[in-house]
């Protein structure tokens, strides 16, 4: 993994908008009329076309969009794993829709979920054994965003992929003795799509928005010591999944969600963050630009990042149309440099700007414009900290 030695590097969190050809591809195969060889030969154009636009608009570290996943960042995984199946679920007994948050700002996510409905009318129930299937996608994804790379002027690529607290969130188990084993079968199966990217040459990223958000979800009823537990657990289980893999070859990014809701009852990073660094990687990736998170720069004074890892704090908001100043952009890396050290910092975004391939945060005309202003604040801020 490279680290910012001569100048500050920019990347992002993952999924990106896709254009319009591609959702028209998508669209046919949900309505089941695919035309597979048209799709796949739109899909390696349009990851093609993304690497390039990201490399002009001065992304350092790009991916491929996520464009190879149908469903969304998470949920992605029912169609690479054996033993699901989906079942209906009325609004109200969705997980998606509890939590703390929602609970105090009911009226608020009454108008937001009437604007854009979230995906409430079913739930994944495991009814089979836990196995991956999905290896000829992930290969094509593989070969996919190797091809765009060709000629384009970058330092690295990445893949984004499910953490496993975070693969199929809100999953039930109607098949093993109990969660605990589902989701250790489900971390095996993980283990193929990890240990593939990281051999391919890529960089493996590792998604786990459900680290953090999950707080929102237990506490209250149950305490943050029952929280705390359940996070190092997560952490355990994540570590085996990558066990054998270098830690340098992987990103893990943690996020409280991407919704654009009021955030009030987020777990404060200062209180989880010796749990993340537990975690076998070589870089983190946390969401820092929002209102409710960016005063958690300061966390980085007092906690020691520990030796060989990098920081890629969000200096980059996705759930705003408001495009950063490259000033302000500038600050906020220099912050964290100063607190950490030039090189052990990358520039990022705080979360994806498309949740799948139908939902997405701002305009794609947006979206390209942050990632102008996010290079252009890293060239303001490397002149500053190498002047």
């Amino acid at each position: 993994m490279k680290r910012s030695t001569d100048r500050i590097l920019t990347t992002h969190v993952g999924s990106l908008i896709r254009p319009q050809a591609l959702l028209d591809q998508l669209r046919a195969r949900q309505k089941g009329e695919p035309n597979e060889e048209a799709y796949e030969e739109c899909l390696k154009d349009s990851v093609a076309w993304v690497v390039r636009r990201q490399a002009e608009a001065g992304i350092d570290v790009v991916d491929d969009g996520e464009y190879g996943k149908n469903i969304s960042w998470a949920q992605y995984a029912l169609e690479r794993l054996s033993g699901f199946e989906r079942r209906p679920v009325p609004l109200d007994k969705n997980p998606f829709v509890a939590g703390a948050d929602r609970a105090r700002f009911s009226e608020f996510y009454a108008e937001m979920d009437a604007a854009q409905p979230p995906s409430s009318d079913w739930e994944s129930v495991c009814v089979g054994p836990l196995t991956y299937t999905g290896l000829d996608a992930l290969k094509r994804d593989i070969d996919d965003i190797k091809t765009a790379l060709k000629g384009v002027n970058v330092t690295e690529a990445f893949l984004p992929v499910a953490a496993p607290a975070s693969v199929i969130p809100d999953r039930k188990n109607a098949y093993y003795k109990n969660d605990e084993e589902m989701f250790e079968a489900l971390a095996a199966a993980m283990r193929t799509e990890y240990r593939t990217i990281a051999e391919s040459g890529l960089l493996l990223q590792l998604d786990d928005a459900r680290a953090a958000v999950t707080y929102d979800r237990m506490v209250p009823p149950a305490s943050f010591a029952d929280y705390r537990k359940w996070l190092e657990h997560q952490m355990e289980v994540l570590n085996h999944a990558i066990e054998g893999i270098a830690p340098e070859r992987i990103r893990y990014h943690v996020c409280w969600g991407s919704w654009p809701g009021p955030h009030t009852t987020d777990v404060p990073l200062q209180d989880i963050v010796d749990i993340l660094m537990k975690a076998n990687v070589g870089a983190f990736l946390i969401e820092g630009a929002n209102p409710r998170h960016e005063h958690e720069w300061t966390v980085w004074e007092n906690v020691k990042l520990p030796e060989d890892k990098v920081l890629i704090p969000g200096v980059i908001s996705h759930a705003t149309n408001i495009v950063e100043h490259p000033e302000l952009v500038a600050q906020r890396i220099v912050r964290y440099a100063k607190a950490l050290g030039r090189e052990n910092v990358i520039a990022g975004t705080d979360c994806g700007f498309a949740q799948g391939p139908f939902h997405r945060r701002v305009h794609p005309s947006i979206m390209w414009a942050k990632f102008e202003a996010l290079a252009e604040g890293a060239r303001i801020a490397s002149k500053k900290l190498w002047s």
